[in-house]
């Protein structure tokens, strides 16, 4: 099985960026994190980042008979993007959507995702382990 995951605008942030509420973690364990728990499931994953909502649609697209699964945490993209949303829809590829913090008990534009309406399962507020979790959802969903 292989995987991609994606994060889009500010993941790169991480320990950086607001620690208080996305924790100390670096971006670079957390990939570290996800190719571990990856590599113990048997599983390739590989980690895709970027600031730019065409980058983050064309690593979409690339996507499409390569992966048999998306992991994607699109950053501020999530309440924004179509144009993401389309692109997953496009490629009809099982996509968990994974956020770091609970963004149902943030601001109000937050609630607001537009990948949720084609993501099979949303995980949010379980910090970096959300990934994992996102990992073995995958599994289970490909298996059936």
């Amino acid at each position: 099985m292989d995987i991609l995951v994606i994060n889009g605008a500010n993941i790169n942030m991480l320990g950086i960026r607001e620690p208080g509420i996305y924790g100390s973690e670096t971006y670079n364990s957390l990939v570290e994190k996800i190719e571990a728990h990856a590599s113990s499931k048997g599983v390739y994953v590989r980690c895709f980042q970027s600031n730019h909502e065409g980058d983050i649609v064309d690593a979409i697209q690339f996507a499409y008979g390569l992966y048999d699964g998306i992991i994607i945490n699109p950053g501020a993209y999530t309440h924004t993007s179509i144009a993401i949303l389309d692109a997953l829809k496009a490629v009809n590829i099982p996509t968990v959507e994974v956020h770091i913090s609970d963004v149902s008990a943030r601001e109000s534009f937050r609630q607001i995702s537009f990948v949720r309406e084609f993501a099979f399962k949303t995980i949010m507020g379980k910090g970096t382990d959300g990934y994992l979790e996102g990992i073995d959802a995958l599994i289970e969903k490909v298996k059936k």
